[in-house]
């Protein structure tokens, strides 16, 4: 079914050339539609003054206050003129000025007393905080201005703006589209609608951005949140149906096979939660639909045996697993684990290999073309069952035998393209098993990877211990990175190693040509692999073995160090975030990460995992010269508070918006929400999915409800409906 065409036009039409522009550029906004769906931010009530304690420096904000004084200065020995205007609310102050010319107007409208809404961007001169030549709009009763008599006695929409379009000339263009609202197609069945109580369509959009009261706009956010909900979950549930409408080979392991030969040599009982999770995924392997499933735990909670022991499963049946690393430092590490755990299980066709055994091969874009032949020879004639590699295996070049598992490992660096290409390589769809290790929120699970089933693991192999994480605060107590440095070397003494951690490699090729505002605030810029390796090797650590690793050396050379690393023959290792994942020396113990405050939660968490995976604790030292009361000092604090991914997830959540996570890994939904909160909306959430499972049951077209149809394919242009049936 068609678009609605009256909210599909464009908003040249409507608004005029010139405003359209903007809104398109700085506010992707190209349609009545999408300006119906561009919400206020929050309301100001006549008399309500907003905090001026609370303004951000260096944002566009719009402000509701009372004018407490004003004056006109001269300068320039009285050839020049400026208007000092200091506004209040009771919270704070804020300076407006005008200059030149610009001052008659302001200077007869903004008199004491008088109240308005001013725009502008926040800056500070002379200590204070101040707007220059602000738009503004008079608030006062007697003003005789058509707006006065819109805004009197009303709530009034403040609405995301941006430099060149104030909130209230988006609420003008809004008056201007709003009566168009009445043509939006609701996408809510209407027994669901009436089961649960809701407002219109139309009216929701007419309460959001007109309310008489806060009941009004409670009522329509309620409405639109569903919306944005139910439909994201739709989606998904078609997703989910499609998947087990396709054919693929049930693979159960044969007993005696391979995984029997291999649990049998095992030297330690798989945790419970291993042996869960490992039920549910050959309960999945053994159906003749694609399985897809994401595996998400916690730093070294054991993913790769759970894999594992998956793709020898798929061995045993006669088929071949690949698994698709983000970088080759990952992809090697995970294949000179995966040999070891399988001992002489790797060494099929070879003389020593056991009687079950298989070939495990890599394949990678700098092998050479000599291995690279041998690899791709070992896939097509089956003789290797398991593959690992980069995105070479993506290549036109790879074909296999037969392709029965594809596991990614740490999902949000791969397009879907990429694991699509993969899987295409199947005779028939193979089935698919996601790993992260960054825990995610169950709601953002939901939300983001609601076309997968999803297994948690969440306890730690036996024998592991805690990590202790402390933030060292290196500019208010200089002594503490002192004795950081202390802690290391007492590792390496007791026969540890430790990593260093640094946001940059540094060697001049990557000096940030644009520098960000935090940089130009800090006056230089992040600390990097290659300055700190030579300070420490010279300085604090002089005597210890210090090797550099970083994205931009050869990938012989990043091996060699890695190889020397887990030997024991390296005992400082300063690296980039290359080491963030998978990355397994059970000997590392400690890690210092520089500049900690310019990485975020996650990989925070991430990096942190790396230390204690042997039998002695770890230790994880924060460094950073953010003052105690900035954003990014309490960000580390929660870090080094708690050791709960989950926890940490939430707060990584809470503090970024997660359109960013939606965007990274739903890049097929338009612009994420607007209204729902993942993780503040579960309950919305969870209902919207249950009612999308059976509703796409019931009739999985949607034929009986085109609306809903014609929503989704709002949602969903022709791209990104391929991008999902990927997926």
């Amino acid at each position: 079914m068609d678009r609605v065409p009256a909210l599909d036009e464009p908003l040249k039409n409507t608004l005029g050339a010139a405003t359209a522009k903007v809104m398109a550029e700085h506010l992707d906004l190209h349609t009545v539609g999408d300006l119906l769906h561009h919400y206020p931010r929050r309301y100001e009530e006549r008399g309500q003054l907003t905090r001026l304690a609370d303004l951000p420096l260096d944002e566009d904000v719009t402000v509701v206050a009372q004018v407490a004084d004003s004056r006109v200065l001269k300068f320039n020995h009285g050839r020049g003129q400026r208007l000092e205007i200091t506004l209040t609310d009771g919270s704070g102050r804020l300076q407006l000025v005008f200059f030149g010319r610009g001052i008659h107007k302001p200077h007869k409208d903004l008199l004491p007393g008088s109240r308005g809404m001013f725009a502008g961007k926040v800056s500070v001169f002379n200590h204070k905080l101040q707007l220059a030549h602000p738009t503004y709009v008079p608030l006062g009763a007697d003003s005789g201005d058509d707006a006065v008599d819109a805004f009197a006695g009303k709530l009034i929409p403040i609405y995301p703006a941006c430099k060149g379009l104030e909130s209230w000339k988006i609420t003008k263009a809004l008056d201007a589209v709003l009566p168009r609202a009445v043509e939006a197609v609701d996408p809510l069945p209407p027994a669901l609608r009436e089961g649960r109580g809701f407002a219109s369509l139309p009216e929701a959009l007419l309460k959001i951005h007109r309310p008489d009261t806060r009941a009004d706009i409670e009522d329509a956010r309620q409405r639109l949140k569903w919306d944005e909900a139910f439909v994201l979950q739709v989606a998904l549930a078609r997703r989910r149906y499609d998947d087990t409408q396709l054919p693929a080979v049930a693979r159960r392991p044969r007993p005696d096979g391979l995984l029997d030969t291999f649990d049998a040599k095992l030297p330690f009982t798989l945790t419970e939660g291993q042996q869960k999770v490992s039920k549910e995924i050959f309960d999945d392997l053994a159906t003749e639909h694609p399985m897809h499933r994401l595996l998400q735990g916690e730093v070294g909670s054991g993913k790769t045996m759970v894999a594992l022991r998956a793709m020898l499963a798929v061995v045993d049946s006669g088929g071949q697993a690949a698994m698709l690393a983000p970088t080759e430092v990952l992809a090697q590490q995970h294949h000179r684990s995966i040999t070891e755990m399988m001992g002489e299980l790797a060494e099929g066709g070879m003389l020593g290999g056991a009687e079950h055994a298989t070939k495990v091969v890599l394949l990678t874009g700098s092998m050479g073309a000599a291995a690279r032949r041998h690899a791709l020879l070992d896939l097509v004639t089956g003789e290797a069952g398991i593959v690992i590699g980069t995105h070479a295996l993506i290549e036109d070049k790879v074909q296999f035998h037969d392709l029965g598992l594809v596991v990614v490992d740490e999902q949000h660096r791969f397009g879907v393209e990429q694991r699509d290409a993969l899987r295409s390589k199947g005779k028939q769809p193979p089935h698919l098993l996601v790993m992260t290790a960054t825990p995610i929120p169950r709601t953002v699970a939901m939300t983001v990877f609601g076309d997968l089933e999803t297994s948690v693991l969440d306890q730690l192999p036996a024998g592991r211990l805690p990590i202790a994480s402390h933030v060292v605060p290196a500019q208010d107590k200089p002594h503490f990175l002192a004795r950081a440095w202390e802690r290391v070397r007492e590792e390496v003494e007791n026969g540890h190693q430790a990593y260093v951690v640094c946001p940059r490699i540094g060697d001049g090729e990557d000096d940030p040509k644009k520098k960000t505002a935090e940089d130009e605030a800090e006056k230089r810029p992040p600390l990097a692999v290659i300055e700190i390796a030579e300070k420490l090797a010279r300085g604090p650590l002089s005597g210890l073995r210090v090797e550099v690793l970083h994205g931009r050396m050869q990938p012989d050379d990043k091996d060699d160090v890695m190889r020397r690393f887990t030997a024991g023959d390296v005992d400082v290792l300063v690296a980039t975030t290359v080491i963030e994942v998978g990355v397994n020396v059970p000997n590392a113990t400690a890690m210092v990460i520089m500049d900690a405050d310019r990485f975020g939660v996650s990989q925070l968490h991430q990096l942190r995992g790396r230390v204690g995976r042997g039998s002695a604790p770890g230790l994880c030292l924060l460094v950073t010269e953010m003052p105690e009361a900035s954003p990014a000092r309490a960000r580390l604090g929660a870090v080094a508070a708690t050791l709960d991914g989950f926890e940490l997830s939430r707060i990584d959540l809470e503090q970024r918006r997660e359109g960013d996570v939606l965007g990274q890994a739903q890049s097929g939904v338009r612009s994420s929400l607007r209204m729902l909160t993942v993780i503040e909306d579960e309950e919305i959430i969870a209902a919207a999915r249950e009612e999308a499972v059976v509703i796409v049951a019931e009739d999985p077209d949607l034929e009986r409800l085109p609306e809903l149809r014609t929503a989704l394919d709002a949602l969903l242009d022709t791209e990104r409906e391929q991008y999902l049936d990927k997926g």
